[in-house]
């Protein structure tokens, strides 16, 4: 947890006046925001606050929100029509806003009254804010994936370097015969934001592809239920499966990728795969980017790679998910070269 006030939150020199015009609002106010997992956070609940949360339905959505604009404009702009429980603005690291935010208010009565009083608002000239009502939404669409990626290599791949993910369906991508469509569903909005944003950082790219991440449009969603998903595919070569078994439970478990590796190795007359892991970057809301190498004595190349973790909160080690990655990026490229 990370206060306006502690110097790693204003780690670069944009936009200083209007950082310091915060600083000094808060401290004329008292009121304290807090910044965690990119967001900056004021209430949930404020100070005074009696008896439990609002509903889910009292949330608003704000977006075209100027970058340089911060919580000592939109609190008491939001307060001016109701009582907020909470405001989060999402935030760069930077320091710059992303565009968006969320306001929750006492009331579903209150939230109404946002929407009709300040969607469309002139935050400043020729900039209008829009203000709708907050949709829970838990579904990502991950585009730009190659045609002959299988749903258990990427399940696997995203149980690694995001939490809460639920379901994974595959398919044909509308329009382009060599490129899939994945729908990642996430137990939670929150689980699905915070996936959402890593692997936006994360510049993740699997096969060699880059991938693009947004939330999974109602419309496409509809076209592709009509549609059948791609059945579950696995590569086989000599009669015998070289995919990775779907995984039963979170996490991955480590011991079964490798002995699933180990035994590849052992079919093509390879001794057994070294793990080389160095940290190379920490992001303040605790994801880790890590460069890996595996030698297999008999093969002729290294396979090396980057990838993302989060703090671990499943009893798995950030050491243990990075060689999850890291061997079943091996056993992709062996199953494809040998």
């Amino acid at each position: 947890t990370v206060s306006t006030h502690h110097p790693q939150t204003w780690t670069n020199r944009i936009n200083e006046v209007s950082k310091m015009a915060l600083l000094a609002w808060e401290k004329e106010t008292g009121i304290e925001l807090v910044q965690i997992n990119g967001q900056r956070r004021y209430g949930g609940p404020p100070p005074g606050w009696v008896g439990g949360p609002p509903p889910a339905d009292t949330e608003v959505y704000i977006t075209r929100l100027p970058q340089d604009v911060y919580e000592n404009t939109l609190i008491p702009l939001f307060q001016s029509v109701g009582k907020l429980y909470e405001f989060r603005l999402m935030m760069t690291f930077s320091g710059l806003n992303r565009g968006f935010a969320y306001a929750r208010y006492a009331s579903l009565q209150e939230a109404r009254k946002a929407i009709a009083t300040l969607h469309r608002f002139q935050l400043r000239q020729g900039c209008a804010i829009v203000v709708c009502r907050s949709t829970q939404k838990c579904e990502l669409l991950l585009s730009g994936l190659a045609a002959s990626v299988s749903r258990q290599e990427l399940e696997a791949t995203l149980q690694v370097v995001t939490e809460g993910i639920h379901s994974v369906t595959l398919h044909a991508s509308p329009g382009q015969r060599q490129a899939k469509l994945a729908v990642l569903k996430y137990r939670s909005h929150e689980a699905a934001a915070l996936a959402k944003k890593a692997l936006m950082e994360g510049n993740l790219s699997f096969r060699e592809a880059r991938m693009r991440v947004d939330w999974l449009d109602p419309q496409l969603k509809q076209k592709l239920q009509l549609c059948k998903e791609e059945p579950s595919s696995s590569r086989v070569q000599g009669g015998e499966s070289l995919a990775v078994p779907r995984p039963a439970a979170l996490p991955l478990s480590l011991q079964k990728v490798l002995a699933c590796l180990n035994v590849l190795c052992w079919k093509f007359h390879l001794r057994t795969p070294l793990f080389i892991i160095k940290r190379v970057l920490v992001k303040p809301n605790g994801w880790q980017q890590f460069w890996y190498q595996v030698l297999i004595p008999g093969y002729h190349v290294p396979i090396s790679g980057f990838t993302w973790v989060s703090q671990d909160r499943q009893g798995q080690s950030e050491c243990e998910k990075v060689k999850v990655v890291a061997a079943l990026h091996l056993l992709r490229v062996l199953g494809e070269s040998l």
